[in-house]
């Protein structure tokens, strides 16, 4: 019974010697693999683009090599020509200036004369426009006995047409028309259609008495009730509404003494303003009257 024992201890052992007689096939292969890689990673990399390895190398050589970079002389040896010295002034050195910006000057210069000319030349006309006007209306008034209570002056705002209230337009404390104006604003309401171009500002100024009672609390109601009132006159004499402004300025704006009863009738009026619509250095100063 030993013997078959030991026959099968014999035969075992056999088979795994065989068994580890064939492991470093494993190993071999595997080295033979990594190999392989390691060649083709190799023969990857050593495909170079010459042109650029020699600009590189020309590169690196003149970084390292010591000399100076283009350039660099001169400021590495300060003070060696006339010039460096001193340093420049704000003479030596010319602005710059933008090409756009010198183009846009050289046409814009033209451009803006001819602007300034023609502005000029509509301010002058409008000048003689105005003060054509401001003799029609003088003429009338004249002629039809309001010279005393009606003035006309070419201002630098426009023509100022003033019309004294007392015995033309309102009774006292009142903002209703009277007929005895209505003529006169027919008038005034024909010439601002002939002309179609200004802006037309009715302006009511009072004196400084107080209200007592009536139909208004106080001069500043009163003055642009009355206003108001001459605006209606003239949109119903076919003056267009969108040129029309009204506006009270109570006892703001005196053109004489309220201390005494001559100056306080004065004060109460009816300003009618063609409004200007070119600045003209030409113009009357403010309060300078036509004939």
């Amino acid at each position: 019974m030993s013997r078959p024992r030991s026959r099968s201890r014999r035969g075992g052992h056999g088979h795994a010697g065989h068994e580890d007689g064939e492991r470093w096939l494993l190993t071999y292969a595997d080295m033979i693999t990594l190999l392989m890689a390691l060649f083709m990673v190799l023969f990857s990399i050593s495909s170079v683009n010459i042109s650029k390895y020699e600009v590189l190398q020309k590169s690196l050589q003149a970084a390292f090599s010591g000399d100076p970079l283009p350039g660099g002389k001169s400021i590495a040896q300060p003070g060696a020509s006339a010039n460096s010295s001193r340093a420049p002034t704000a003479a030596d050195v010319e602005a710059v200036v933008p090409v756009t910006q010198t183009l846009a000057s050289s046409q814009s210069g033209p451009a803006q004369a001819s602007a300034s000319a023609s502005t000029s030349a509509a301010a002058a006309q409008e000048q003689s426009e105005l003060v054509r006007l401001q003799h029609q209306i003088q003429a009338y008034a004249t002629s039809h006995g309001f010279g005393k209570d009606v003035s006309s002056s070419v201002q630098a705002r426009g023509l100022v047409i003033r019309v004294l209230t007392d015995r033309l337009l309102f009774a006292s404390g009142s903002a209703t028309l009277i007929p005895q104006g209505y003529p006169l604003l027919g008038e005034i309401a024909t010439l601002v259609n002939l002309d179609q171009k200004h802006q037309v500002a009715v302006e009511g100024n009072t004196d400084n008495v107080p209200i007592q009672g009536g139909a208004f609390p106080s001069n500043w109601e009163l003055s642009t009730a009355r206003a108001s009132t001459v605006v209606r006159f003239l949109i119903g004499r076919n003056v267009f509404p969108s040129r029309l402004s009204a506006s009270g300025y109570a006892d703001l704006r005196p053109i004489a003494s309220n201390a005494t009863a001559r100056g306080r009738a004065e004060n109460r009026r009816v300003e009618i303003v063609l409004r200007r619509r070119y600045g003209s250095s030409t113009a009357p100063s403010e309060g300078a009257e036509g004939p």
